[in-house]
C-alpha cells in the first residue's frame, strides 16, 4: 500500500489511501444483525420521510413546535443514511476498505448530526418549556422567527465544530496500521493509529463529547425541572395529567439517546471495560435505534401530524386503481 506524504508546516505529514474497518469479528450471526439493520434504515426513511412531508405540506403545521420535530426528522434520517448504508457494504458485502478523504467525510456527517441529534432533542424540550411554562406569553416567547434562529444556530455550530475536529485529522501522520476497529471511521479509533502526537485531537474528543452530551442533556433536565414546578402548582389534576402528558413521548426519547450512549461512553471510552465487540455492536445499536424509534415514538403520536397521517392513507387506500 503507498502512502501519500504532503508537507504540514514543515513536517512531513503521511496519508494512507485509506482505512480497512473492521469490527464484529467474534459475534456469531452477525449477518443478521445487518439484514436486521438494513429494515431499521427502510423503517427510519419512510416514517421519517412521511413526518417531513406531512409538515412540509400542510401550513397550519408551519409552526415553531412542528419546526422543531422536522428538524429532528432530517436528522435522523441523515444519521442513519450516513452509517447504516456503509455498515452493510463493509460487514455484509465484506469490502471494509474506505478512502482517506471519503472516511473524512463520513466521519464529518456522522458526528454533526450526531451533535445536531443531541441539540435537538434539548430545542423541543425548550418548547415544552415555554409551552406548560408560559402559556400566556408563548406566542411572544417562541415565534417561528426564534425557533428558525435557535435550529440556524446549532445547525452552523454543529457543522463548525465538526468541520475544525474533521479538519486537524489531516495533521496526523499514519505510518503503521490503517485497521479501524469500529463500524465506521469513528474519530478517536482513527487518530489514535496515528504514529505523530495526537493529543490536541484526545482531548478535543474528550472535551466536546461532554458538551455535546452534557449540556444539552443538563438544559433538558432543568427545563424539566421548571415544568414539574409549574405543573405541581396547577390546581386541576385534569390539567396537571394533560401537561404531563405531553411531556412523555419527549422523555422517552431522551432516554433511548442518552442512556446507551452515555454509559457506553463512560464505560468504555474511558474504564475500558467493554469487550470491543460488544463496544462496536452496542454503539451502532444506540445510534442507529433512536433515528427509527424517534418518528414512531413521538412524531407520528402528536395529535396534529397522526389525525393527517391517518387521513393520507385513507385518501390513498380509497384512490381507484
Amino acid at each position: 500500500m503507498s502512502f501519500l506524504r504532503t508537507i504540514d508546516n514543515g513536517s512531513l505529514v503521511i496519508h494512507p489511501p485509506g482505512f480497512y474497518i473492521i469490527g464484529f469479528e467474534t459475534l456469531p450471526h452477525v449477518n443478521l444483525y445487518f439484514i436486521f439493520l438494513a429494515f431499521v434504515y427502510v423503517v427510519t426513511v419512510l416514517f421519517n420521510m412521511l413526518v417531513i412531508s406531512i409538515i412540509s405540506f400542510n401550513h397550519n403545521l408551519h409552526t415553531p413546535k412542528f419546526l422543531a420535530v422536522g428538524n429532528l426528522a432530517v436528522i435522523d434520517v441523515i444519521l442513519n443514511t450516513c452509517t447504516i448504508p456503509s455498515m452493510i457494504k463493509i460487514f455484509l458485502v465484506k469490502d471494509n476498505f474506505v478512502p482517506f478523504n471519503l472516511c473524512l467525510v463520513q466521519m464529518f456527517i456522522y458526528y454533526t448530526c450526531l451533535t445536531l441529534e443531541s441539540f435537538a432533542l434539548a430545542i423541543l424540550a425548550y418548547d415544552r418549556l415555554i409551552a406548560i411554562c408560559f402559556p400566556l406569553r408563548q406566542h411572544a416567547f417562541n415565534t417561528m422567527w426564534s425557533m428558525s434562529c435557535i435550529v440556524g444556530l446549532t445547525w452552523s455550530y454543529c457543522l463548525g465544530i465538526s468541520a475544525f475536529c474533521t479538519s486537524i485529522m489531516t495533521r496526523l501522520s499514519f505510518c503503521g496500521s490503517v485497521k479501524v476497529f469500529s463500524y465506521f471511521c469513528d474519530y478517536a479509533p482513527v487518530f489514535r493509529l496515528a504514529c505523530n502526537d495526537n493529543t490536541l485531537h484526545w482531548a478535543l474528543s474528550s472535551a466536546l463529547s461532554m458538551v455535546i452530551l452534557i449540556g444539552p442533556l443538563l438544559f433538558i433536565i432543568l427545563s424539566y425541572v421548571a415544568i414539574l414546578v409549574t405543573v405541581f402548582r396547577m390546581k386541576s389534576l385534569d390539567s396537571r395529567m394533560k401537561a404531563l402528558s405531553t411531556c412523555v413521548e419527549h422523555l422517552i426519547l431522551v432516554a433511548i439517546f442518552y442512556i446507551p450512549i452515555i454509559s457506553i461512553f463512560m464505560v468504555g471510552f474511558y474504564l475500558g471495560l467493554i469487550d470491543p465487540d460488544q463496544r462496536v455492536l452496542s454503539l451502532s445499536l444506540s445510534s442507529c435505534l433512536p433515528p427509527c424509534l424517534n418518528p414512531i415514538i413521538y412524531s407520528l403520536k402528536t395529535k396534529e401530524i397522526k389525525t393527517r397521517a391517518i387521513a393520507l392513507f385513507r385518501k390513498v387506500k380509497v384512490t381507484p386503481s
